[in-house]
Formats: structure tokens, C-alpha cells, sequence
């Protein structure tokens, strides 16, 4: 990391308790350097001194080191394995242990999309099944403003793309260049502000004692060094129940180290299971 970088990421690190200095190096200058040309500061110094005179450029910051880029069923292969065989085999041993319960945990939410996604297919499957159960699905993130974008509910045409009609019909309304999803959905989902390197909570304090039957946490482990996705792993790990399923982004696998500890499903698919393993 470039030395003049450093007083800005403590600063991060002391006012929003966000630790980005696991992320790779070229990405933070590249991504910093994008509000020094937008504030017209000449170098990182003038622009720490900007930084701490406006509390807003602080949002702005995080905003643009955490860029979200997500939309309803991104990756389709991967919400096409959960649907057709992830979730109706956590659903089969639910009936079989007589378990009503099924919990989701969205790590790195971004604008919703992700976690109304797999409501949406949870959804789709007990109805085709006619079966009730108690769905929680835990959406979390560091960014407060994508946080409340995914709470409006409210998405362009561009997230929506991936969407097959038949869904769209039945769980969007159009709002002029816009698509309102459905309050059905919506109350899946809960959302909340959560740090995934935060060391004092394992899992997001709203889901209460974790145990997920899915993490999905996509597209999170790639701006992180080997050390700090290693932190994220074990943190999922232990956050996932008996056998839970871990889903990464198509270009992320588990660390050498923590590749015992999960089995790949399907060679061609991020989607992983927990394993057991003696110490």
C-alpha cells in the first residue's frame, strides 16, 4: 500500500470501524484517486485534509471504495442450481427433521437484488409445494446508502434484465422507467449494517445466534488479501448451521486452507457445503 494512502485508511479504520487495508492495493488507489480528481485535490494529503473538513465526502469514500454492482439473478447458473436443487434439498430435510425454519444470510447485499432474488425462488418453492414455513433472510452491508435504496424497493430496467417474464409479472409492478417489487417479497427480507471483519460480532446482530442453512457472499472475498479472506471464511464457516451452503462469485473458491472445509458441489458452480472436520 502506498504510504500517503495510509492516513486516509486509519481514518476509515478510527471513524467508521471499516478495515480496508486487506484490499488489494490497486484497486484502493484506483478507486481513492477517483474522489481526488472529483474533489480537485492535487494529492492524497490535500485530499485527507478535505476528508476530514467534510463529513459527507466521508459517505462519498466508502461509496466508491465499496461499488456495487449487482442486479436480480446475476449469475443466473448459480440461482438456477438453488432453485432447482439447493433449496429443494434443504427444504426435504427440513420436512424430514421437522424443522419449519429457514435462514439466509446475504453478506455484501448491495441494492437488494441478491437477497430478494432468493426470496423470490424460496418463495416460488413453497408455493409450488404448498408448504408454510418461517423465512429469514439477513441482508447486510457496509453501505448505509445502498442499504436503504434496497428498502425502497424501487429498481431500473437494468436490474431487472436477468428477470424471466413469468417472475416479473408476477412480483414487479412498473413505475414508469421502473419496477416496484412485490411487499410479499419485501418482508422476507431484513436489512441491516454489518462490517464482515468485524471481530466482535460473528454473525449480524439482527439474525441473533446465525446458524444459516445459505451464505451467500459473492463478489467479497476478491477485494481482500489472503489473510483477510481467510478471516471472512472462518467467519462464514461458523456462521453457516450443520451442512449449510456457502455460495461465492463465480471467480472466488475457499483459501488453500479452508478448502477442507467446504465441498464443491459442482465443478463448474461457486456453490460450496459444510464439512465437518476434526481438530
Amino acid at each position: 500500500m502506498s504510504e500517503a494512502l495510509e492516513p486516509i485508511l486509519r481514518y476509515l479504520l478510527e471513524r467508521r470501524g471499516l478495515d480496508f487495508s486487506g484490499c488489494h492495493h490497486p484497486m484502493l488507489e484506483r478507486r481513492i484517486g477517483q474522489r481526488l480528481s472529483a474533489t480537485a485535490c492535487a494529492g492524497t494529503s490535500e485530499y485527507f485534509s478535505y476528508l476530514q473538513a467534510n463529513e459527507d465526502e466521508l459517505d462519498r469514500l466508502i461509496d466508491v471504495v465499496t461499488i456495487n454492482v449487482s442486479g436480480f439473478f446475476r449469475d443466473s447458473l448459480t440461482f438456477e442450481i438453488l432453485a432447482e436443487r439447493i433449496l429443494p434439498a434443504i427444504i426435504l430435510e427440513k420436512i424430514r427433521a421437522r424443522d419449519h425454519s429457514l435462514r439466509v444470510w446475504s453478506a455484501g447485499c448491495s441494492n437488494g437484488e441478491e437477497p430478494y432474488s432468493v426470496a423470490i425462488l424460496i418463495h416460488e418453492l413453497l408455493e409450488k409445494e404448498g408448504m408454510a414455513m418461517d423465512v429469514r433472510i439477513f441482508a447486510t452491508d457496509i453501505d448505509k446508502g445502498a442499504l436503504e435504496g434496497a428498502e425502497k424497493t424501487v429498481y431500473p430496467r437494468t436490474s431487472i434484465e436477468n428477470v424471466k417474464h413469468r417472475l416479473l409479472t408476477k412480483y414487479f409492478v412498473a413505475e414508469g422507467a421502473s419496477f416496484r417489487l412485490s411487499r410479499k417479497i419485501k418482508e422476507l427480507v431484513t436489512f441491516s449494517y454489518y462490517d464482515i471483519l468485524d471481530k466482535r460480532h460473528g454473525v449480524p446482530q439482527e439474525s441473533v445466534f446465525g446458524s444459516f442453512d445459505i451464505v451467500l457472499c459473492r463478489n467479497l472475498l476478491i477485494y481482500f488479501n489472503t489473510e483477510y479472506q481467510e478471516a471472512v471464511l472462518e467467519k462464514l464457516y461458523h456462521s453457516l448451521a450443520g451442512n449449510g451452503y456457502l455460495v461465492l462469485g463465480e471467480a472466488e473458491t475457499p483459501t488453500i486452507k479452508y478448502r477442507r472445509r467446504f465441498t464443491r458441489l459442482i465443478d463448474f458452480s461457486p456453490i460450496y457445503r459444510k464439512r465437518w472436520e476434526e481438530r
